[in-house]
This record gives structure tokens, C-alpha cells and sequence, in this order.
């Protein structure tokens, strides 16, 4: 198939970018989009141009590094996929494609298609975790969790920080990725001692990120590739609303 690739290029964080045109015309339907790429790349080296950059680890959707924001869709025009999980098979033959870097301040553009997003990690270091002493490991019916409880922070632990809901977002807010960390802890008891800290450090380091605001437009659940549900949002502002008032005591 013949495609045209229009991709954002940008030398790096301080320099403007501008999009380039590519022409491909021997692809095949069966290739991932990153493989694309990779067919992509290979031509610009053998002309003596330069690569285009872009991040990619496991080609497997669990990484979450393949951020790309294709045709004006966080990791393009499919559902519940990640870049990697798509492809040229959800394009028709002779298409145009838009491919941009995730935009939002937080996540400053590194190099073409490749954005800082550390802000995550250091959300993530400012309270995403739980003390435990170390030392053998607890027999597993020492704390009984019931299934449904088990489901549940499953399901918000599923998320892979990709940083599509801050690009799908009109204020790239994180709401979604800060709701799904607190959540998954909040729900199961080893998390219950530090929630009230875990949580207020995690929003107070969102908000120093400079991640904007939530309007609740759902566009960040819409987009996400693990599907997480907007009651994360509602979880974490109780949650957060919570250890406001008990604060002092």
C-alpha cells in the first residue's frame, strides 16, 4: 500500500518544529505502525538523511512508551490499542497521516516524536508506593482480600502512564494516570496506612508538574488503551477531599 506521512520534526526541546512530508509506497497492511517506521527510517538513513525519533520498548502494549498522536487520536484511529498494537490494516491505501508528539507542557518534545514525560516518575516517587518492612515474604492468606476488591485494584493498576489521557485532554491534565496509581493502593488494605499522605503528595506534585485541570470531559478514559474508568477520578477526589479534612488530626 502507498501511504504519505506527514511527522512532526523537532531538533529539540528548545528549537521549533515543523512538520515533513514522507511518501511510502511498499507497505504492507500486515506491519505494525512502529514497524512503519522502522521501514521509514531505514529509507531516510540509505538517502543520507537523518531518523526520526520515537520512543518504542516492548512492541507488546505493556510499556507504554509508543506515544504517538496519530491522525488527531492518541495512538490513532483504534480503541483499547496502544502505537504498537496498530496496524496499517486500520489505514486505507493512499491515506495521509498526521503524526505528532503528545502536546502539553509537562511533557516537553525531547527530539521529533520523543516527549520527556519524568513528570510521571516523579509523581509516581512522591507517593506511589507502600512502607513495608522487608524480610520473608507474608503467606498469602495472612491478608485475605476479597475478589471484587482484588478486581478492582487490578483494574486501575492496569494503567501503563503512556500519557495518552494528558493528550487527549484539552487542559492535559493527568487526572486519570494520578487516579489510577492512588486507586490501586487505596482500595486494597496494605495501602490504607499512608493513603492520606500518598494522596495529597501525589496531587501537590501534579499540580508543581504544571498538568492542568479536570474538567471531566472524559476524553482521557475515551482515549486510554487500558480502558481506565473515570470512577478513578471520583475515587481519588474522595480520597484526596478526605485527607483535607482529617489533615490536623
Amino acid at each position: 500500500m502507498k501511504i504519505t506521512l506527514k511527522v512532526w520534526r523537532q531538533k529539540n526541546t528548545k528549537t521549533k518544529g515543523s512538520f515533513e512530508t514522507y511518501k511510502l509506497d511498499h507497505i504492507s497492511e500486515d506491519m505494525s505502525f512502529l514497524e512503519m517506521f522502522d521501514v521509514l527510517n531505514e529509507d531516510l538513513i540509505n538517502q543520507g538523511k537523518e531518523p526520526v525519533v520515537f520512543d518504542h520498548d516492548c512492541r507488546e502494549g505493556i510499556c507504554g512508551a509508543c506515544s504517538m498522536y496519530i491522525n488527531g487520536r492518541p495512538h490513532g484511529p483504534k480503541n483499547a490499542v496502544t502505537t504498537c498494537q496498530l496496524h496499517m490494516r486500520s489505514f486505507k491505501d493512499g491515506d495521509i497521516i498526521v503524526v505528532e508528539p503528545w502536546r502539553a507542557a509537562a511533557f516537553p518534545v525531547l527530539k521529533d516524536l520523543s516527549v520527556d514525560r519524568s513528570a510521571f516518575d516523579r509523581i509516581m516517587a512522591a507517593g506511589g508506593f507502600v512502607s513495608v518492612n522487608t524480610g520473608n515474604a507474608q503467606d498469602a492468606n495472612n491478608i485475605p482480600i476479597g475478589k471484587d476488591i482484588a478486581d478492582e485494584a487490578f483494574m486501575s493498576a492496569a494503567c501503563i502512564g503512556c500519557g495518552a489521557c494528558v493528550a487527549a485532554c484539552k487542559n492535559a491534565s493527568a487526572m486519570l494516570f494520578v487516579a489510577a496509581k492512588v486507586s490501586q493502593l487505596a482500595v486494597l488494605p496494605q495501602g490504607k496506612p499512608e493513603a492520606k499522605k500518598r494522596v495529597m503528595a501525589m496531587i501537590n506534585q501534579m499540580d508543581a508538574e504544571g498538568f492542568g485541570s479536570c474538567t471531566n470531559t472524559g476524553a482521557c478514559s475515551a482515549e486510554c488503551p487500558k480502558e481506565i474508568s473515570l470512577s478513578n477520578i471520583a475515587r481519588l477526589n474522595r480520597e484526596y477531599i478526605s485527607a483535607g479534612m482529617t489533615a490536623h488530626e
